[in-house]
């Protein structure tokens, strides 16, 4: 299968054309040759022979954000809509050090990145040098790979095999540190074509036949969709089509499976539905599909579907003890196994069991007179809904509140830092959604507390004319943490916020905005943000102290 960004093997050898160069020159023609369009960054004295190279080219945007977190998120957001890594661009000493909390978050959520970072002179390291630090030690937890140039590497196929590796098996962050003098330094480049290498294609009919044994004795049936299937949304429909079971997803995984489909039961987990969550617990067989088991999903592994036998397919070996691993592409399994054309027996059942359950939300009204999240977002997803939006979240009680109210019914529609938890994340992420798809409606559903966190990069979207929508849902605290806190440290807690006028802030950057404190509000605001050309924010004013 031809992979983009696959690792290259050299054609036999030509009568090449030998120039000599500096190695920012062939990074920035390597970059175009495997097909960038897009960089985020900012700017500083250890790559500046880079940017130098950039303004020479036309095929590269560079999108100059006011914080580098914010470029790594930016660029999770592009590659996350495009499946193609993200690409960031930044300087030594602190630029490097401010992008460790985007690099822990891809490497969380396993979303493809280049993280060319530059670095000080690799000569005369001894004593104090300014802006010098380790980057290898400092990154080396939180990324799948570090490469570090050297005088005698070649520079372009570093670049190749960092891609590779972004977005290979386990797809993650990948750094390539920059020593300023080997990137400034003349060398000699050979204009060499290269071929995709191709990846042998695995059998897995062991693993298919078990598979059908397991479906077919199992009276309870349950598939588990993970965000490592989110490109096996098709592959995954026809599987369930086929063998006629309920449908739960990992907060990761939502989209991959309609939400819509008369099959789907919602999310699992510690904020999932009580749908989801009961058919998880009286399943006898649990089919996981790109699923990496996380604590938020399985709460106490001891407990996880004690009555269920587990089959994982995923690209990694699963930390639960399951009754078949199957180590796989979910896509490509899925592919063989459908390929089969085995009929299944539905298990009635069970179904008429699980059309019984019925959901109910009951959100906490401490006050009647208030807007409610609740409310807020189903006015919000219905409004949306002819636009089958990207919606982009941060992290909090919004963040699960949007999985639960909105019906993501595509992959690649719903944006959010699942494994690390990243306050900040969502609107540079949004930025980068944007960029990635810019004809789709984008939505920033964002609360008071984690828009702060990055609300510098409205200068970015002012600049780029970025159509994000951005909901703040205002409650003037740190809701999440305010709602645990009531429950086991009787209320002991400093997460009250005094917020800006965030009307105000918009109206700095030259940016529309409104805010909302009544119901009626809420659509008439609704219909002029997504009719505003650029950047647009309605800052919702909803109760304090509601719970979810």
């Amino acid at each position: 299968m031809y992979n983009y960004y696959a690792m290259t093997k050299l054609l036999s050898s030509k009568s090449q054309t030998i120039t000599k160069t500096s190695r920012a020159e062939i990074l920035i023609k390597t970059l175009v040759k495997l097909g960038v369009d897009s960089m985020f960054g900012y700017p500083g004295a250890a790559v500046l022979s880079i940017y130098n190279e950039l303004a020479k080219t036309k095929e590269i945007k560079h999108y100059l954000v006011r914080h580098e977190q914010a470029a790594v998120h930016a660029a999770e957001g592009y590659a996350r809509i495009s499946g193609k890594p993200g690409v960031v661009l930044v300087t030594s000493g602190p630029g490097f050090t401010n992008t460790i909390t985007g690099i822990a978050n891809a490497f969380a959520d396993s979303t493809p990145l280049v993280v060319l970072a530059g670095d000080v002179s690799s000569t005369g390291k001894d004593g104090k040098v300014f802006q010098n630090v380790d980057i290898t030690s400092i990154a080396g937890s939180c990324c799948k790979k570090c490469l570090t140039i050297s005088e005698s590497d070649d520079i372009s196929k570093v670049v190749e095999q960092a891609f590779f590796e972004a977005n290979s098996g386990v797809k993650g962050p990948v750094i390539i540190a920059l020593p300023r003098n080997i990137l400034e330094a003349e060398c000699e480049s050979a204009e060499e074509d290269f071929i995709p290498a191709t990846c042998a294609k695995k059998d897995y009919t062991n693993g298919i036949q078990e598979l059908k044994t397991l479906i077919k004795s199992a009276e309870k049936p349950l598939v588990l969709v993970g965000g490592g299937s989110i490109n096996s949304a098709e592959e995954i429909e026809n599987f369930v089509s086929k063998i006629q079971c309920p449908v739960v997803s990992t907060l990761m995984g939502i989209g991959v499976y309609p939400s819509e489909n008369k099959f789907y039961l919602g999310m699992i987990g510690l904020n999932g539905t009580n749908s989801a969550n009961i058919a998880l617990n009286q399943c006898d067989l649990l089919i996981a599909l790109g699923v990496s088991f996380s604590d938020r999903s399985t709460c106490k592994k001891t407990d996880f579907v004690p009555n269920s036998k587990i089959v994982s397919v995923n690209i990694k070996n699963s930390t639960n003890e399951c009754e078949l691993q199957i180590n796989a592409d979910v896509k490509e399994f899925l592919s063989q196994f459908l390929a089969q054309k085995t009929n299944f027996e539905p298990k009635k059942k069970w179904l008429m069991q699980i059309d019984s359950l019925e959901e109910v939300f009951e959100p906490s009204e401490s006050k009647p007179e208030c807007l409610h999240s609740s409310y807020v977002l189903e006015t919000v997803s219905e409004f949306t809904r002819y636009y089958e939006p990207t919606v982009v979240t941060d992290v909090g009680q919004h963040q699960m509140l949007t999985a639960q109210f909105f019906n993501f019914n595509k992959p690649r529609k719903f944006i959010t830092s699942g494994g690390l938890g990243t306050m900040g994340f969502g609107l540079p992420a949004a930025i980068g959604a944007h960029i990635a798809n810019p004809e789709n409606l984008v939505l920033n559903i964002t609360g008071d507390g984690s828009f702060q966190m990055n609300l510098q990069e409205l200068a970015t979207c002012r600049e780029h004319n970025i159509p994000v929508k951005i909901i703040i849902m205002n409650n003037s605290y740190l809701g999440m943490v305010r709602q645990m806190q009531e429950k086991i440290y009787s209320t002991r807690y400093q997460v009250e916020m005094i917020n800006p006028d965030f009307t105000k802030i918009a109206e700095a950057y030259d940016l529309f905005a409104v805010r909302v404190k009544r119901k009626e509000e809420l659509i008439p605001a609704l219909e002029k943000a997504i009719n505003h050309q650029g950047t647009a924010i309605i800052d919702v004013a909803i109760d304090s102290f509601e719970n979810i």
